[in-house]
């Protein structure tokens, strides 16, 4: 028995040098970069590994064992068909998330981003600022962004001290603003950094995206019930 899995393991490994000899000629260089030969050294060793013991399976239960390579082949093929139509998967997995969570947002192909109109009416997007989550409700009346007090401290700033000397007219009369300096504003794949924003000083039902971030932007537009934001 111990003749025969090194036979077959020989085999193997015959078989797995040939391929990657194979690969070269057809990817001249791919083995030049270390880091590249030592994963390959890696992966050839689990499948020498692998390769043995299923050879020693077949040997004591051979029915058994072609069950399980079935197994595991129909699993390899569907991992190489998921990683061949993975920017698929990735664009109907936005898409769905667009319409179940609209503050999300939809990525396009060309770097924008899209998001629907809420149930209100009103558009609604999610962007990390300073590292931290914030639902912001986009209003092109604004000349800022600003922050809630609650979300000012999930980013990281302390309300109280903060200097609240901006004032502001509003349709709730004149409000009270502490300016301040965003670190990082990451909307998608849009990546902003030193974004001016301010602090109001009475509670708000949600912060506000105003023109300070769209005017940094290429371009934005409304079509239909979506708004676009284009890098």
């Amino acid at each position: 028995m111990t003749r025969s899995v090194g036979f077959w393991l020989m085999i193997l490994l015959g078989a797995t040098v040939a391929l990657v000899f194979f690969m070269e000629q057809l990817f001249p260089g791919t083995l030049d970069d270390p880091d590249t030969r030592m994963r390959l050294i890696y992966r050839v060793g689990w499948i020498a590994l692998l390769g043995a013991s299923v050879v020693g399976l077949a040997r004591a239960n051979p029915r058994s064992a072609l069950r399980n390579a079935m197994i595991w082949v129909a699993i390899f093929l569907g991992l190489v068909g998921a990683y061949s139509f993975k920017d698929d998967v990735s664009m109907i997995g936005q898409r769905m998330a667009g319409v179940l969570a609209p503050s999300q947002g939809t990525t396009q192909e060309d770097g924008s981003v899209s998001f629907r109109a809420s149930e209100d009416g009103h558009y609604y997007i999610q962007a990390m600022v300073n590292g931290s989550r914030v639902t912001f409700l986009v209003d092109t009346g604004a000349s800022d962004i600003v922050l809630t007090p609650k979300d000012a401290r999930r980013i990281g700033l302390d309300p109280s001290m903060l200097t609240f000397d901006q004032a502001a007219e509003t349709a709730n009369g004149t409000v009270m603003g502490a300016s301040v300096r965003l670190d990082s504003f990451v909307v998608g794949p849009i990546a902003l950094s030193q974004v001016p924003a301010s602090v109001n000083a009475a509670d708000m039902s949600e912060s506000l995206l105003g023109m300070t971030f769209l005017n940094r932007l290429r371009g934005w537009r409304v079509d239909g019930d979506t708004l676009t934001l284009v890098p």
